[in-house]
């Protein structure tokens, strides 16, 4: 049986955690800058802030960007509450974008249909959180061009997607949006427990960041009030949130890091098995764009359809897509119970072996149809496909 998460714990993860707890600093120690350096170098970012998990990470990102009362962000229904609640808890407007039906990601010539018509009726997104599904990048390039025309401001959650490539650089260096949001969780690739991280590039975000991550209080002798202050002294400038995390999850992410690379490919291993198993399997129909966008595998049977994201370099190179790369994370569409179980049994690994790699099964209702958010007005627009 497929776990709902199964994390690769390493004797060097437990010694880590060990060495702080036998340590002076169990949190807002050395270990949490060590972390976030050690991330933000790996993807090639400027600055990475750590939290206590992605959900407050996503909330810290919409703070940092201005987002509030009065605002509109704009996300993709087909995602994790948190994507589109962190916009709620800074009490701005939520409306969602349709999705590419051959990547489920964000589908950018909907976006850019959505824009036209919003700029018509004066009512253009503020931010645009572009989800990266089960690890596969957005066209991000795409996004950040009509960023630039329109004038919003774009959040990656990448929750799924740490340790994957787009273009010429990783996921997360924030080249083409203004904050990259990962998550720890047991059911991604690289854990800590709970915990998230925020990727960026400007030091005005990164400074606002790690002031609303700790209650929204500075200890910069610049921004105080007191002429002569104590070491000890600090002020509130704003209202902000207690989102640390610890150096004991700090130490595991760091420790886990190491092995970041061997977990991708671990994963991208079992993607060319289940490719392997499931040959007889006729495809989903897919369209390829010239984008790269054929990242998708799907097998029909009679009542499942159970599609997994990576496809092996031989395989993405043949449909044109060099430029992403990424971790995978099987996702059930739809489920029956005997050709899922003959699934899973033939997913099966040797005990003895380790595993990578979770089932997520996509959720029943999409965002702008669940009751509470609609209630907020979720909704997507006339000319959508959903």
């Amino acid at each position: 049986m497929i776990p709902y998460g199964r994390q690769s714990i390493s004797e060097a993860d437990i010694e880590a955690v060990v060495a702080v707890l036998r340590s002076d600093w169990i949190t807002q120690g050395p270990v949490i800058d060590q972390f976030e350096q050690a991330l933000a170098a790996y993807c090639g970012a400027r600055h990475a802030v750590a939290v206590c998990n992605a959900t407050a990470a996503l909330h810290l990102a919409c703070l940092a960007l201005g987002v509030g009362p009065g605002r509109r962000v704009w996300t993709v229904p087909n995602t994790f509450l948190a994507s589109a609640n962190c916009a709620l808890y800074c009490g701005a407007q939520v409306d969602f974008v349709d999705i590419d039906d051959a990547t489920y990601n964000l589908d950018v010539p909907a976006l850019a249909a959505k824009l036209r018509a919003a700029r018509e009726r004066d009512c253009l997104p503020d931010v645009l959180i572009a989800v990266h599904f089960a690890g596969q990048s957005c066209d991000m390039a795409g996004v950040a061009a009509l960023a630039a025309e329109y004038g919003f401001k774009v959040i990656e959650d990448a929750s799924h997607a740490v340790g994957a490539d787009y273009l010429d650089g990783k996921v997360g260096n924030c080249r083409h949006s203004d904050l990259t949001v990962f998550s720890f969780h047991p059911v991604k690739i690289l854990t800590t427990g709970e915990g998230g991280m925020v990727m960026s590039n400007r030091p005005e975000l990164d400074k606002a960041l790690r002031r609303l991550r700790s209650h929204g209080m500075t200890r910069e002798r610049a921004e105080l009030s007191c002429p002569d202050p104590e070491p000890w002294y600090y002020e509130q400038l704003e209202l902000g949130f207690n989102y640390r995390i610890t150096d004991i999850q700090a130490a595991l992410g760091l420790s886990q890091l190491d092995r970041l690379d061997e977990f991708v490919a671990r994963r991208r291993a079992i993607a060319a098995r289940i490719r392997r198993e499931r040959a007889h399997q006729p495809p989903r129909e897919q369209e390829a764009d010239g984008r790269g966008n054929e990242d998708p595998i799907g097998v029909q049977a009679e009542h499942v359809e159970l599609c997994l994201f990576g496809v092996l370099e031989q395989q993405r190179i043949a449909h044109g897509d060099e430029h992403r790369d990424h971790g995978r994370h099987l996702i059930g569409q739809r489920q029956h119970g005997e050709l899922l179980e003959t699934f899973r049994q033939q997913l099966a690994e040797p005990k003895q072996q380790p595993r990578q790699g979770a089932a997520h099964f996509a959720p029943g209702t999409p965002l702008h149809r669940c009751g509470f958010l609609a209630d907020h007005g979720a909704r997507l627009p006339p000319h959508s496909r959903r």
